[in-house]
C-alpha cells in the first residue's frame, strides 16, 4: 500500500492529506463549445469527461477531476498541500490575486501532487490547474513539482504529470524563473535512476513550463487541440516576419513535427497510461 510505504518517511516532509474532490467543472450558462458551437455536454459520461460529443473539443478540467480520471477509487493521497506561495518581492496586488485565486478555485496553489494507483500500479502524480493564476509557476509550484520527483525517486515510482500553464509567474520575478532550472534538475536526477516519467500536456501549456519539466519526459502525451509552445504565436510572427499556419502550436502540429509522442483522447487516457506503466515495469523485471 502506498500509504504504508509513505509511513516510513517523515510525515512533516511529505504532509499527506485526504483529497478534496471538487464538483465537475461546469461551463458558464449559455456558453457554447469553442470547437463547433454546440451546447455544453449534458449526458453523464460526456459531462464526466467534459468532451464535446459533437466535435470532440476537450474542455479544461480541474486538477481533482484529472486525478480522479486516471486513479483507482480511494487510492490518491495528496502530498505537500501546505506549500503555498508567499510574496518574495512585495509585488503590488499579488497577495490579493492569490487570495482571489484560492477563493475562486478552492485550491492553495496552481499544482497539486500526490500518490495513487492506476489499475493497481503505484505512481506519483502532479496536476496543474489553469484557473489558478493561469497555472503560472512560482516558487511553491516549482518546489512541489521538485519534491514530487524526489519522492518518486526515493520510492522508485514512476511519475505522471499533467501540465496546464501560462508560464512563469511574473509577480515572483527571478525567483519564478529559477524554478525552470530546479524542476529540470529534479527530472534529470530522476531520469538517471532509470525511472519512468510521462507528461500529459493539456491546453494551454506554454512559457517556462514548456521549456522545462513539461517536455523533458520519457514519453510526452497531449490532449487533442491543446495549445503548446514557448513564446506566443503573435510574438513569433513579429520576430520572424512570417505568417504562421492556423494549426501552429496545436498538439496535432507538434505531433507532426516530432515534439510530442502521441495525442490521447481523454476517454482513452487511463488505459494508455496503464499500458505504458505495465510495459516499463515489465522491462524492469
Amino acid at each position: 500500500m502506498l500509504k504504508d510505504r509513505l509511513g516510513f518517511k517523515s510525515k512533516t516532509r511529505y504532509a499527506t492529506v485526504k483529497p478534496r474532490w471538487e464538483a465537475s467543472v461546469k461551463t458558464p450558462d449559455g456558453e457554447r463549445c469553442p470547437g463547433c458551437g454546440s451546447p455544453p455536454p449534458v449526458e453523464d459520461d460526456a459531462r464526466r469527461l467534459m468532451v464535446c460529443p459533437e466535435c470532440g473539443y476537450h474542455y479544461p478540467l480541474g486538477v481533482w477531476e484529472r486525478v480522479r480520471l486516471i486513479t483507482d477509487p480511494d487510492s490518491f493521497v495528496e502530498l505537500d498541500a501546505n506549500i503555498v506561495s508567499g510574496d518574495p518581492l512585495g509585488f503590488p496586488g499579488y497577495k490579493e490575486k492569490l487570495d482571489s485565486a484560492r477563493h475562486n478555485t478552492g485550491l492553495q496553489e496552481a499544482v497539486i501532487t500526490g500518490m495513487g494507483t492506476v489499475y493497481g500500479h503505484d505512481v506519483v502524480i502532479g496536476a496543474m490547474d489553469g484557473r489558478f493564476m493561469m497555472g503560472s509557476m512560482g516558487l511553491a509550484v516549482g518546489e512541489k513539482i521538485t519534491r514530487a520527483f524526489e519522492i518518486a525517486r526515493e520510492l522508485k515510482l514512476p511519475v505522471i504529470m499533467f501540465t496546464a500553464s501560462g508560464g512563469a509567474r511574473m509577480q515572483e520575478g527571478m525567483v519564478s524563473l529559477l524554478q525552470m532550472a530546479k524542476t529540470s534538475a529534479a527530472v534529470e536526477r530522476f531520469s538517471k535512476s532509470g525511472l519512468l516519467y510521462i507528461s500529459v500536456l493539456t491546453h494551454p501549456t506554454t512559457g517556462g513550463v514548456t521549456a522545462s519539466f513539461a517536455t523533458l519526459a520519457d514519453i510526452v502525451l497531449a490532449e487533442p487541440g491543446a495549445t503548446i509552445g514557448f513564446a506566443g504565436a503573435r510574438v513569433i510572427e513579429q520576430t520572424i516576419r512570417q505568417k504562421l499556419p492556423a494549426s501552429f502550436q496545436k498538439s496535432e502540429f507538434l505531433l507532426d513535427h516530432g515534439m510530442i509522442d502521441l495525442i490521447v483522447k481523454r476517454e482513452e487516457l487511463k488505459e494508455i497510461l496503464y499500458k505504458l506503466l505495465r510495459f516499463h515495469k515489465g522491462r524492469e523485471e
